[in-house]
C-alpha cells in the first residue's frame, strides 16, 4: 500500500522559504518518479514540478521555475521542494505524487497522492 506524507508547510510572508518534505512508503521509492502538485481554493490542482527516479531530470511549471527545486534522497525515500521568494499566489495545499515521470511531467496525473499540506504566503 503505497503512503506519501507531505510535511513542512506552513504561514510566511512575501518573499519568504519554506521547505516542504514528503516521505513515501510502500514500494521502492527509487524505482518512482516523484513530483510536486498544489491546489489553490476554487481553483483544480495544477502542476509544480516533476523528477525522475533519480533527481537527475526535472521540470517545473513557469510559474515557479527559478523559485522552487525539489530534490530527492533515496536512502530516506523522501522529496523535498525547497519554495524560495514566495508570493501570495502561491498560497496553496500543496500535494506530492508518485508515478512514472511521463505521467507527472506531460499527463500531469497520478494514482498515487499524499493528504496535501497547506501554504499560505501574506502579503
Amino acid at each position: 500500500q503505497v503512503q506519501l506524507a507531505e510535511s513542512g508547510g506552513g504561514s510566511v510572508q512575501a518573499g519568504g522559504s519554506l521547505r516542504l518534505s514528503c516521505v513515501a512508503s510502500g514500494r521502492t521509492f527509487s524505482d518512482y518518479a516523484m513530483g510536486w502538485f498544489r491546489q489553490a481554493p476554487g481553483k483544480e490542482r495544477e502542476f509544480v514540478v516533476a523528477t525522475t527516479w533519480n533527481g537527475e531530470t526535472t521540470y517545473y511549471a513557469d510559474s515557479v521555475l527559478g523559485r522552487f527545486t525539489i530534490s530527492r534522497d533515496n536512502t530516506k525515500n523522501t522529496v523535498y521542494l525547497q519554495m524560495e521568494s514566495l508570493k501570495p499566489e502561491d498560497t496553496a495545499v500543496y500535494y506530492c505524487a508518485q508515478d512514472n515521470y511521463y505521467n507527472l511531467r506531460y499527463l500531469r496525473t497520478s494514482d498515487y497522492w499524499g493528504q496535501g499540506t497547506q501554504v499560505t504566503v501574506s502579503s
